[in-house]
């Protein structure tokens, strides 16, 4: 009887446990990459500030979103073995 409350529990899920921990990370690793992004302004708009365009905010950032991103799709995309 056991068993068969847990079978029903896991249908009514759209995704597996695996799944959701993937779509986490993934998230995570995204909102990550915008927090590496922002920043890098300067207080007097009449000065320009070479720190907006630091290899962080020009290449680590972009590839940490869009890898982000990636683990969210193959979160979505992953057959569930639960």
């Amino acid at each position: 009887m056991s068993d068969n409350n847990e079978n029903k529990l896991n249908q009514d899920f759209a995704f597996g446990k695996q799944n959701y921990i993937l779509i986490a990370a993934g998230t995570a690793i995204t909102i990550l990459g915008y927090f590496l992004m922002s920043g890098g302004g300067s207080e007097d708009p009449a000065i320009f500030s070479e720190e907006l365009f630091s290899a962080r905010r020009m290449y680590v950032a972009p590839i940490m979103i869009l890898a982000g991103l990636g683990v969210v799709g193959w979160g979505i995309l992953k057959k569930s073995n639960d």
